[in-house]
């Protein structure tokens, strides 16, 4: 079975990626889906956070306040460090068992929409890693217009990735996202039909 890695940078348009692929019947899985429900309430991952992070971390109602613990987490390189330590092991153990699954129902490929799939040093689990890419500027005015941030905040967000260039470099497909949202659909077309060939091969990769 093809195993692909989707990552690229914040805001470069990932989701909207996924969700074409998922729109030609591709089996997907968000990272970003996982590592919520590895800090629901009652589960070891929130437990873990707040014995690191504190109960301030925590919303009245007792889940995770996600933007206090960001405000914390991108101020702080080693605060970001401890959090990763905790949240991204479960996610990757939930992530290798969707794809097992995907196996044992005898589907091709599945692909995986993992952030920081670089920055973890996990793109050697994936056969092939596709990568959302556009101009920083466009990131960080995406930033600014979805998430209400500062200008400041939106780079030093930025900085705490991989710069999409070395991502670029690194990547076995990239999707320009810097254009229409058609053009962007044009582009996943193009990068589907091909993963599609690769998983029907003999080989499977």
């Amino acid at each position: 079975m093809l195993k692909v890695g989707l990552t690229g940078g914040i805001a470069t348009g990932k989701t909207h990626c996924l969700r074409r692929f998922a729109h030609h019947g591709a089996p997907v899985v968000d990272a970003d889906r996982l590592a919520h429900e590895a800090v629901a309430p009652g589960s070891p991952g929130l437990v873990a956070v707040v014995a690191r992070f504190g109960r301030t971390v925590l919303a009245s109602d007792g889940t995770l306040d996600r933007g206090r613990l960001a405000d914390i987490v991108f101020a702080d390189a080693g605060a970001r460090r401890d959090l990763e330590a905790v949240v991204h092991p479960i996610v990757y153990r939930a992530m290798a068992q969707w794809f097992a699954g995907l196996e044992i129902d005898g589907r091709r490929l599945g692909i995986a929409d993992v952030p920081l799939l670089f920055e973890t040093g996990h793109a050697g689990d994936f056969d092939r890693v596709v990568v959302a890419a556009c101009p920083a500027d466009a990131q960080v005015r995406r930033l600014i217009e979805r998430d209400g941030l500062g200008e400041q905040e939106a780079r030093r967000r930025l900085a705490a990735q991989w710069p999409i260039a070395k991502k670029r470099r690194a990547a076995d497909f990239v999707i320009d996202t810097g254009g229409t949202l058609a053009e962007t659909d044009a582009r996943v077309d193009t990068v589907w039909a091909t993963l599609e060939v690769i998983a029907r091969s003999p080989a499977g990769r």
